[in-house]
């Protein structure tokens, strides 16, 4: 199993890569089309912003790499969001994956932006990415935008409103939480993600 972990830049490169050798994976970090391309598995992590992220694709050359790619992607945080068309965190185009909008999350009365901390995933319909991750479970949550629980949704979580937490398209899937911050629930997705069948 050869996992690429796509090197854009992230600052959770490394605890990603923590959180797989837990697993017992060990990913190979990747910033080339035939690095990426040869992968069973590739993950795009991001801790940045939106428009950082995508500058750094472009300049590696990999954003239609990652739009051709026919491996199984998971994107986790920025990386999920940038599987949209479009974020509104510096009007920034991105990788078109799945459709729809990013937007900033709003703050209210008992609601602070940015959402930081444990919060409660809520199913929305069944996934072999998300089996052994249950109704009300917690995963850790650090981010300004978000997708909203479209069609796609297969985890929601709300704060203020109600939001995509897990994402999946055929061959195409995102977590907005931070997987290997988020202890047995991070772990399973992980786990999930690199054994499921493609």
């Amino acid at each position: 199993m050869r996992v690429a972990l796509v090197d854009a830049g992230g600052a959770n490169l490394g605890s990603v890569r923590q959180a797989l050798h837990r697993l017992g994976v060990e990913p190979q970090l990747a910033n080339d089309a035939d690095s990426i391309r040869a992968a069973d598995r590739v993950i795009l992590p991001g801790v940045s912003t939106a428009a950082e992220v995508m500058r750094r694709l472009r300049e590696l050359d990999l954003v239609n790499t990652l739009r051709s790619l026919q491996a199984p992607l998971l994107g986790i945080c920025v990386g999920m969001q940038l599987l949209f068309e479009h974020s509104e965190e510096a009007d920034t185009p991105c990788l078109g994956l799945l459709p729809g909008r990013v937007q900033r999350l709003s703050p209210a009365p008992g609601v602070r932006v940015p959402h930081m901390g444990w919060n409660r995933l809520r199913p929305l319909r069944g996934s072999a990415l998300t089996r052994g991750i249950d109704d009300g479970d917690f995963a850790y949550f650090v981010h300004s935008y978000a997708a909203p629980a479209g069609e796609h949704c297969v985890l929601a979580c709300d704060h203020g409103s109600r939001f995509s937490a897990v994402v999946e398209r055929g061959n195409v899937a995102g977590a907005q939480f931070h997987p290997e911050r988020s202890a047995r629930v991070g772990a399973r997705l992980l786990r999930n993600f690199i054994e499921a069948t493609p």
